[in-house]
């Protein structure tokens, strides 16, 4: 038997990694390529398909009800958020993610965010090249030991990313509900509830998955309730914070800054004020990327469908 699989969409130069895993595979594939945008180019490529590699294309409810023989979808990346997990439970379909590839790029980068605005290197970079030599243009900076860095989430990437911090001198806090305190202590870190941790960080690094209940987790209420002089940082997705009222925070003086990898509309849009403002780092959602984090992606999703339609289970099954 061949199985059909279908690559809904993607923006690599090239697909030999992905080529090699399907054609080293002890079952037959016939990996069809696409460049779908809409549902309607999904359904009308995927109907047959017996499994689907996504990077990017709407995987709706109304997409997963027209699969004919899918049994696996896997996905270029830790987020999900592109495929109706409950649809394709309930039609016993597979989802596979690759949660692991990007852990050190993705606490590396949230690090360094951090490090650039404790130490305001961006703003002072800015400032030297509009000709201004002076050390008072980044007024003020404090010692590390004297801040606190709260951590929304606490799975692979937040955990890995308090351990680069700790030994800096921070402070450190995180909020997970599905994590206990004493999970928590193990490692050293306090934890806290949402409301509180957001009241006490001088930084707030964001972690946590988007799904329906962390959709504008912070929101206008929530960054009122923030110090002055907080930074918050994201390298999650988008949509976590409300990013009208984060630029109404920043333009009123309620927060000290942002330093932010994703957008709600990527790419961002060019009429954000958040592009105009000094205490905003912006990057191009490029936390997740190194060399070797793209060939393992790609190596990873391609094996999630080889084993699932090898009858194995992929230890990254989400449903």
């Amino acid at each position: 038997m061949t199985f059909k699989v279908l690559l809904t969409d993607y923006e690599f130069e090239h697909l030999t990694y992905e080529e090699k895993i399907f054609n080293e595979a002890d079952i037959k594939v016939d990996f069809v390529k696409a460049q779908c945008k809409t549902e309607e180019e999904v359904i009308e490529y995927a109907k047959d398909a017996h499994a689907i590699l996504n990077q990017y294309a709407p995987i709706s409810r109304r997409v997963i009800e027209s699969l004919e023989n899918c049994k696996v979808i896997s996905r270029y990346g830790v987020g999900v958020n592109t495929i109706d997990l409950d649809s394709a439970q309930e039609k016993g379909i597979t989802v596979a993610n690759v949660p692991d590839y990007g852990m050190e790029e993705v606490s590396n980068h949230a690090l360094a965010l951090l490090l650039s605005w404790a130490r305001k290197v961006t703003l002072l970079n800015n400032q030297v090249k509009q000709g201004n030599w002076d050390f008072k243009a980044g007024v003020p900076i404090h010692r590390f030991n004297e801040q606190t860095v709260g951590v929304l989430g606490f799975g692979r990437i937040p955990r890995r990313f308090i351990e680069k911090v700790k030994p800096l001198g921070f402070k450190t806090a995180a909020y997970d509900p599905f994590v206990s305190a004493e999970e928590m202590k193990e490692v050293g870190v306090v934890k806290m509830e949402l409301d509180e941790i957001i009241r006490i960080s001088d930084f707030l690094s964001v972690h946590v998955p988007l799904v329906k209940d962390t959709f504008h987790l912070i929101n206008e209420e929530r960054l009122s309730q923030m110090k002055k002089n907080a930074v918050i940082i994201n390298t999650a997705r988008g949509p976590i914070i409300d990013e009208a009222a984060l630029a109404d925070a920043l333009s009123k003086g309620m927060i000290a800054g942002a330093a932010i990898d994703v957008a709600e509309e990527e790419p961002i849009n060019s009429s954000s004020p958040l592009l105009k403002m000094e205490n905003v780092i912006i990057t191009p959602h490029s936390a997740w990327y190194s060399e070797e984090a793209m060939v393992e992606l790609r190596k990873k999703a391609a094996l999630n469908i080889v084993q699932v339609l090898s009858g194995e289970k992929t230890p990254y099954a989400l449903t």
